[in-house]
């Protein structure tokens, strides 16, 4: 990883394509290859497309000691990018894998989100975003040192070919060159205009089981995160929140905090008082000391019950429409059965590993900032604004991050600007420090949600007529992204997996609502979005369904994807594997579903236990994946294996409750994670796919709550209908 102090300066936006081809070369000593955006990557083009080279993106170096330098547009969060994306680029440049480093991009326009035009990790999108132009990267380069090779022996470039770092020149004699000792020469030609990509039958590494880079790194203690960084004059400081969110201080006594060995200073920000201090517990404990006045406003009557009642009762009135096909209201009049249920769902924490941190240093008219961050452009934008630094003039250095599961892209940037506001205030490079109970209590939350659900029947047992209204707060609304996400009063997180579900396609007729309340709870983006609420509904309800019409549940599933092969093909696979028609052990039960997510269609069938206290036991989830191209299948089994058991750890234990205002959890104790112990058996089998390219780091986490559900449904004939699930 990148040492703080040598981390690499932000590309300027303005530089022609000559000045960045220029500069880079001349920083990197060796062959800089820049890359260009697709047009139409919007579209995600399947790998077949050939899209055009207008603008540089990012860069790749082979350096004269063989060594190959990959520069990422996207953060390592654990999702497995600093290995994948490697992957594309070292397999059209026929590299030596075992002499590829990573390192992550500075921010800049350079290297903005080919779908999102802004630099963020996100979406579950850093592979299927990438493929293409990594692989012209590595083509690109594999080019130019082959052309620079040619004019070494004087000899046709077509009569050579290229293997594991060298450039070979075939004879009775066969010669080579390694790719180092043409990195100086290649890199005085003129970048091609055109490269032709790999066929897939000659890939050597995509497709292939590959360890991840990281690991070394992350196994041995070497790779730096956030909290790691240090350097000398640097100070540490934490922050005294309002316990109810919107709360203001009225007035605050620091003599105490002052008077704590190592506390240098206290200043007031717009979210709290800093304290600043020597090191981490010094601040620690002069925080304690403060007494601080609070305006806490009218969130303190926030309660979590009165909160669903409030929902409950909204559910039962029509909200903003989202989606209508057909007349509901006369097929549920005249349906032969009618079901109605709600789902619910509680706030959520993304409890990241890492705990949230910032490092700002302001030197007179520049600024320097390490953070873990998934998204360089809210941050640097937010930087700017509060402190009067250029943006060109701030330079992001982004370590590993500790996981992230979306709390570290926020678009109010708001660990950053608060961070920058301290450093500002203080006058002194400061860490701004989160604590894990800082941000369970006072982060930002995967909204609270209910979904009421009205379903006809016909004589068949088959949805003739389906009424969806939902209940919970927009993640979009107050930000920027509230011009493009939010339409009609509907914003499009608060009902993916909804409006999009296949089973709606064999229902004659559906009405779709949301209703949107104001809350002072601040929500964000957490691991799948608003499919985590909106697929445990679903996938319930059409369990309910089968029940009701007296079907096994797989079966009456296949009736109603029979026009959507893949998700059809991804339930059969996953309930084959895991033995769905056959016995059970004794005290276990199985359970379904299908979810697609980011692109990826994902199935899941959970085999649990109920002990004699009324804990749920998943002992194994066999799972099966379509999603498109699997670049690296090693990597994809870990990513269902890691969004199971957040999955899980959601739907066993997590929730956020508030009582007078205040959350009332805290830390890994009261908001529990899954245990090792605890950890069921995973079995993923990924489908082969010609489908375009989906995502992996969230999709499997979506299906995990209602197949567990249901196994607690054929086990116990109890429903369980609200998050987390509790026996009665």
């Amino acid at each position: 990883m990148t040492n703080p102090k040598s981390a690499p300066k932000s590309a300027k936006s303005a530089h022609s394509r000559r000045d960045f081809l220029r500069g880079t070369a001349t920083a990197s000593a060796g062959l800089v290859v820049a890359f260009y955006l697709p047009p139409k990557a919007r579209a995600a083009p399947p790998p077949a497309a050939k899209p055009a080279l207008p603008t540089p993106n990012a860069y790749l170096r082979v350096g004269p000691d063989d060594l190959v330098y990959v520069t990422l547009s996207k953060v390592e969060m654990g999702q497995g990018a600093w290995t994948a994306l490697a992957m594309l680029v070292a397999d059209e440049l026929d590299a030596d894998w075992s002499k590829v480093k990573v390192q992550h991009s500075p921010p800049g326009a350079a290297y903005v989100h080919t779908a999102f035009g802004i630099q963020i990790t996100g979406g579950s999108s850093s592979t299927w975003s990438e493929f293409m132009r990594y692989r012209q990267v590595g083509a690109m380069a594999r080019d130019m040192l082959v052309r620079a090779a040619a004019a070494r022996w004087k000899t046709d470039a077509r009569k050579l070919h290229t293997d594991n770092g060298f450039v070979i020149k075939p004879g009775k004699k066969e010669e080579k060159l390694s790719y180092g000792a043409l990195a100086l020469d290649a890199e005085k030609l003129t970048p091609p205009k055109d490269v032709k990509l790999k066929d897939p039958k000659d890939w050597k590494l995509i497709g292939k089981r590959i360890k991840r880079l990281d690991s070394p790194e992350k196994t041995t203690g070497r790779a730096q995160f956030g909290l790691d960084v240090q350097f000398p004059g640097l100070r540490t400081a934490l922050v005294a929140r309002s316990p109810v969110f919107g709360g203001k201080v009225k007035s605050f006594d620091d003599a105490a905090a002052r008077a704590i060995k190592g506390v240098e200073n206290v200043v007031q920000v717009p979210s709290g008082v800093a304290v600043i201090a020597q090191h981490f517990w010094a601040a620690k404990l002069g925080r304690d000391a403060l007494k601080i006045d609070w305006d806490l406003g009218p969130g303190e009557s926030l309660d979590s019950a009165a909160l669903l009642a409030s929902y409950r009762a909204a559910a039962q009135t029509a909200g903003a429409k989202a989606l209508e096909t057909g007349d509901v209201t006369a097929g549920l009049t005249g349906a032969a059965k009618t079901l109605v249920a709600e789902y619910d769902a509680p706030f959520l924490a993304h409890a990241p590993m890492e705990p949230l941190n910032c490092t700002v240093k302001i030197d007179g008219g520049a600024m320097e900032i390490w953070t873990g961050t998934q998204a360089p452009t809210f941050d640097v934008g937010a930087a700017a604004a509060i402190s009067g630094v250029p943006p060109e003039k701030i330079t992001l250095h982004t370590p590993f991050l500790g996981g992230g599961f979306g709390r570290r892209g926020n678009p109010r940037a708001d660990f950053v600007s608060e961070a920058v506001f301290v450093a500002k205030a203080a006058g002194v490079p400061v860490k701004t420090v989160w604590t894990r109970e800082d941000d369970i209590r006072g982060g930002f939350y995967r909204p609270a949600f209910l979904h009421r659900a009205e379903v006809g029947l016909g004589a068949d047992g088959m949805p003739v007529a389906w009424r969806s209204t939902s209940v919970g707060q927009s993640i979009a609304a107050g930000t920027f992204l509230e011009g493009f996400m939010v339409h009609g009063g509907v914003d499009a997180t608060s009902v993916e997996g909804i409006v999009d579900n296949p089973y709606f396609t064999s229902t004659p007729a559906v009405h779709a609502s949301l209703h949107t309340p104001a809350s002072p709870v601040p929500v964000l983006f957490w691991r799948s979005v608003g499919h985590t609420h909106t697929a445990f509904a679903m996938e319930s309800v059409v369990d309910e369904l089968a029940h009701a019409a007296g079907k096994d549940p797989l079966a009456y599933r296949e009736a109603l994807l029979a026009k959507h092969p893949r998700q059809l093909k991804a339930l059969q696979l996953a309930a084959a594997k895991a033995g769905w028609g056959t016995p059970p052990p004794p005290g276990r039960a199985r359970g379904l579903a299908v979810h697609e997510s980011f692109r990826t269609i994902v199935a899941e069938c959970a085999e649990v236990s109920v002990d004699g206290d009324g804990r749920i036991r998943v002992h194994k989830v066999t799972v099966a994946v379509d999603c498109g191209l699997a670049v690296n299948p090693l990597g994809i089994e870990a990513q269902v294996q890691s969004a199971i058991v957040y999955g899980l750890s959601a739907a066993l234990r997590g929730e956020i409750t508030f009582a007078k205002g205040r959350v009332q959890q805290s830390n890994f104790h009261d908001y529990q994670p899954l245990r090792l112990h605890e950890m069921p058996e995973v079995a993923v089998h990924l489908i082969p796919s010609d489908a375009p390219m989906g995502g992996i780091g969230e999709p499997a986490t979506p299906p995990i709550a209602p197949a567990v559900a249901n196994a607690v449904f054929a086990l116990t004939q109890q429903r369980l209908r609200s998050l987390p699930l509790r026996l009665a």
